[in-house]
Formats: C-alpha cells, structure tokens, sequence
C-alpha cells in the first residue's frame, strides 16, 4: 500500500514538472498585474487552484503543513509568515510558479495559465495579510 501511495505522488509530482526548468521567459518585462493581486475574485480563485495543487506540500491553511512535506528537499513556505512576505515581490512567487525552485522539490507549473499563476500569486501573498 506504501508503495502505491508513494507511485501515486511521484506520477503527480512529475505531471507538475516539465523536467527542465529553463526559462524563455524575461522576467524583466513581465508586467505585474497589481489589480488582480489585491482583487477579491482573483484571490478567492488562487485559493481554490491552491487547495487543488499546492496544499498537498504547503497544507490547507497554506501553513506549510501538508501532508506530502516529510523527505521535500527544502521545507515548504509558510506563507503566513510575514518576514517572508516582506522579502518577496509578485514576480519572484510567478517566477517559481512557472520555473520551479531549484534545490528544493518546488516543481514548476507549466499546466497553469499565467492568469492562474497571478491568481495563486495574489492568494499566496494575502495570506500573511489576510490569512488563509
């Protein structure tokens, strides 16, 4: 049974990841969407993909609490965690989005549109304002 569950997670993990990272994306002229990060509606959206895609490692309550986050290289961000979010820019949580973390096991996430990835930008950041 062990060994189905650990099948299940590695075929879902590599659905997420493209397997190379590199990106054809320049992230100097990508243009922030400020009206969506601060929208209701785009929130309430990056939560829903959130809960169907991320919590699996960063929990529900996007605590870094989730049930996948034992044996991750790299512990998954608490996104409550107010230093963290006064370090970090929209564009840098779209880059890992699209690009993934390398050194950790944050996969990129080319099945999502860029309007989806600005939607979980805008939840992710709220979260340290907001809560989850």
């Amino acid at each position: 049974m062990k060994a189905m569950g650990a099948l299940l997670i590695s075929l879902a993990l590599s659905a997420c990841s493209t397997g190379d990272a590199s990106s054809t994306i320049d992230y100097g002229t990508v243009e922030v969407p400020v009206g969506r990060l601060s929208s209701d509606d785009a929130r309430g959206r990056g939560r829903t993909l959130f809960r169907k895609r991320c919590a699996l490692c960063h929990g529900e309550r996007a605590d870094g609490h989730g049930a996948r986050r034992e044996g991750l290289s790299g512990k998954p961000i608490n996104f409550h965690n107010k230093e963290w979010r006064a370090n970090v820019t929209p564009l840098r949580v779209f880059e890992v989005l699209s690009e993934g973390k390398r050194g950790t096991s944050m996969p990129a996430w080319p099945t999502l549109s860029t309007e989806q990835k600005w939607d979980v930008t805008a939840y992710v950041l709220s979260v340290a304002e907001d809560g989850p």
